[in-house]
């Protein structure tokens, strides 16, 4: 008598057991679909007519950008006052207290850097089910209390609580793949939304409401070293790599 050979089954490391010949292909193709919606998305998002037709979206990357913002000036000490979202996709987050140079640096880089770190972290999170789940239910939480505690504009009022809807259903009524496939998109749109404004990132400042105001990157340089766009291209280069890396890990299964 001999034993019938079985298929080998490789488990994923933080969930579920998969068929690591079966999943790969689908994932990467997947993967492939989300980088270059990414890609169309950033390039959209450098004209009126592109910015207004991903308007959801558009709302959603300053959501990110601007919850950074604030949410790091309280870390630091400061009082997070409130956050809003214009119809047109810009936005700023307010906070008062006292904070020195570094500290205003540390707000301004977390402005551009943390999304893409929480949305790289979402992507990872996709390698498991339940780890999957998970995420969509909080980022669901995180939209609909962060719109409470915080946004004070209708936009706002508005979008945000369709997305935290959207993520909570899935979570809950969505099958695996679409979990997965939802975390992974909301990820890699996280993780891009820095770019919204190309002309924004790799600038010193600008003028809002007729006075001078700095970019990000120009309060990081005003407040460290080298020039402003030195640290365009350098955040550019490091959101570029956690991408390529946090989809690596996900496709490994």
């Amino acid at each position: 008598m001999t034993d019938n050979p079985q298929p080998l089954v490789a488990p994923a490391k933080w969930g579920l057991p998969y068929a690591e010949d079966h999943m790969q292909p689908a994932i990467h193709r997947e993967q492939s679909y989300i980088l270059a919606f990414a890609v169309l998305t950033i390039i959209a998002w450098q004209t009126e007519i592109g910015t207004l037709a991903l308007m959801p979206f558009t709302l959603l990357a300053t959501w990110f950008h601007e919850m950074a913002h604030g949410l790091t000036a309280m870390l630091l000490g400061a009082e997070f006052e409130r956050l809003v979202i214009f119809a047109n996709g810009s936005g700023f987050a307010e906070y008062s207290g006292r904070m020195w140079g570094i500290g205003q640096a540390i707000v301004a880089a977390a402005g551009l850097l943390g999304p893409s770190i929480a949305g790289c972290l979402m992507i990872i999170a996709s390698r498991s089910r339940r780890a999957t789940r998970w995420v969509l239910l909080g980022l669901a939480a995180a939209l609909a209390v962060t719109t409470l505690v915080w946004v004070r504009s209708i936009a706002g009022w508005i979008v945000l609580p369709l997305f935290a809807v959207a993520a909570g259903y899935i979570a809950l009524r969505g099958n695996a793949k679409w979990q997965r496939i939802a975390v992974e998109f909301l990820g890699v749109q996280g993780a891009v939304s820095v770019y919204q404004d190309l002309g924004y990132l790799f600038s010193p400042g600008g003028q809002l409401g007729g006075q001078a105001v700095l970019s990000d990157t120009g309060r990081i340089a005003d407040a460290l070293f080298l020039p402003y766009w030195f640290w365009g291209g350098a955040i550019t280069l490091a959101i570029i790599a956690m991408v390529w890396k946090s989809l690596q890990v996900a496709s490994r299964y």
